[in-house]
């Protein structure tokens, strides 16, 4: 069974008109600062299983999809194709950040991640952190400062701080950004990239060379994106 509509710290307050696809509307309980509300995704379980568990992923959207009107989450990226009626074997969990123009708050970031993690069947060894745009500098940075939490990452026309990137030469990375990008140029993700390669890090890096801002439709339109996730765990990044 599903776990209960209101939950300790997690506050449903509505279920969109896109219900078939499984994808919730939810609000994590107040802080010092604004509410976070999320888009919440569940897969398809097997309801005659005892215990079954499913991996994680954390999508971090772009700079213009913050504010208040949840709806915007959906413009882009794993909840844009969740609103479509595609299915994913994980949850889904797509915060908004509640500033237009601030970077998002990581500590709030790793709470609702907690919060997740503690009331529903995630299996923590796969746990996945994805962003575009700033999301992908903000999935660059989340990393960096929880270098033992996600088994994989996924950062999209974005960048990071160079200097700090050995700390997650042991996280699996594949980056993606267009080469016709004037946003945020390539050579971010290449500084990256090169900086989590000379640390020893498994990192790759796919540059689609027509490509300008958008690299995250061609991306997360890949179905070898999701199978490249789904191999990794993080007890098996950690024995590394």
């Amino acid at each position: 069974m599903r776990g209960p509509l209101i939950l300790p710290l997690l506050v449903a307050i509505m279920v969109p008109t896109f219900a078939s696809a499984q994808q919730e509307v939810r609000m994590q309980e107040a802080t010092e600062r604004e509410p976070l509300r999320y888009l919440f995704y569940s897969p398809e379980r097997d309801e005659s299983a005892i215990e079954q568990t499913f991996p994680l992923v954390l999508f971090l959207h772009g700079g213009g999809e913050g504010g208040s009107d949840i709806k915007k989450v959906t413009k882009h990226g794993l909840p844009k194709l969740i609103a479509a009626g595609k299915k994913f074997p994980f949850y889904v969990v797509s915060p908004q950040n509640p500033s237009e123009k601030q970077f998002w708050d990581d500590q709030q970031l790793i709470r609702l991640v907690d919060e997740v993690v503690a009331h529903h069947p995630i299996d923590e060894s796969r746990i996945y952190l994805t962003g575009l745009s700033r999301g992908g500098y903000g999935a660059w940075r989340l990393a960096i400062q929880n270098p033992n939490r996600f088994a994989a990452l996924v950062p999209i026309s974005g960048g990071g701080p160079v200097p700090y990137a050995k700390r997650i030469k042991h996280i699996p990375t594949w980056a993606f950004h267009g080469q016709q990008d004037s946003v945020i140029p390539v050579e971010e993700s290449r500084r990256m990239i090169d900086a989590l390669r000379k640390a020893g890090g498994k990192a790759m890096l796919t540059i689609y060379p027509n490509a300008q801002h958008d690299a995250w439709t061609q991306a997360y339109d890949d179905p070898d994106l999701y199978n490249w996730l789904l191999r990794h765990r993080l007890d098996a990044v950690q024995a590394e």
